[in-house]
């Protein structure tokens, strides 16, 4: 299967979960959270992972492992005059279990522990370079290649990944229900962000229900109401401590537009932000 995404500065082709991105602007930044493990090569340009307290700098033939469900922005940009290509390898829950039950079980050492669960920069090895190498014609998006092609590249990218380190093995095929993260603690870390109740749910490994069941336990406003009340009171202590214009946090703190803050601020406030600063 083949899917085609266009953007006003970039184009991304999806062959059988593997993606081939091209990027036309100086900088373009996404937030990346999904439920599957991923490895991402960097053919030209340079991409910036950043996880809200260091950044990752992944430049031209480099690759770095990408554990699920972790809350990263990617800003992709040129480099050395070189607009940001790159080639990202999707391992989903059913490809990895598939290929579990067909590898030898000495390949899956028992008693390793697994990773940590952040990003890792891979090594340049002969199995990583040997598979970009072959995959780099299909950048051409007239060169169409074959299902079972691309799902061979995706079992030569895992096994690299299982001679790098042994520890990949426990990680990438733990199938247990994940654990249920602390929803406070989520939303804390991401009230900024626009989620719908849907994602939110996800994010913390529950279903829309349990979701909405456990955040009653925990708050008596609903998940919607507690972000505004959250985003106006970073922004006000923004304003009030560090001196800062409605301008300069309406977008920071997770607001589409200055007019919806001030309504929203006034709402809870009872003054306009303004007036409640002069």
């Amino acid at each position: 299967m083949t899917d085609e995404q266009l953007g006003p500065m970039k184009l991304i082709f999806n062959y059988n979960d593997i993606f081939y991105s091209f990027f036309y602007d100086d900088l373009s930044g996404c937030i990346h959270r999904s439920r599957e493990y991923a490895i991402n090569y960097v053919y030209s340009g340079e991409m910036i992972l950043d996880n809200g307290t260091e950044q990752i700098h992944v430049g031209k033939g480099e690759c770095v492992f990408i554990p699920r469900d972790h809350h990263i922005t990617m800003y992709k940009k040129t480099k050395d005059g070189e607009r940001y290509c790159g080639i990202f390898l999707m391992f989903t829950h059913r490809f990895l279990r598939e290929m579990y039950s067909k590898l030898e079980q000495r390949k899956v050492p028992a008693n390793i522990p697994k990773l940590d669960s952040g990003v890792i920069k891979l090594p340049k090895t002969v199995e990583l370079a040997s598979l970009f190498a072959s995959m780099t014609p299909y950048f051409d998006p007239e060169v169409k290649p074959k299902d079972d092609f691309m799902n061979l590249k995706l079992q030569e990218g895992l096994l690299a990944l299982l001679h790098i380190d042994k520890r990949f093995a426990p990680t990438l095929f733990d199938f247990n229900e994940p654990w249920k993260i602390d929803i406070m603690e989520f939303m804390n870390e991401n009230y900024m962000y626009e989620f719908t109740m849907e994602e939110m749910a996800h994010y913390t490994g529950r279903s829309l229900a349990t979701f909405k069941r456990d955040f009653k336990k925990i708050s008596d406003l609903t998940p919607e109401k507690w972000l505004i009340r959250k985003r106006l009171e970073v922004a006000y202590a923004k304003m009030k401590e560090g001196g800062k214009k409605v301008v300069d946090v309406y977008a920071e703190v997770g607001f589409k537009n200055p007019s919806h803050f001030s309504t929203a601020f006034k709402k809870q406030y009872g003054i306009s932000p303004t007036a409640a600063f002069v």
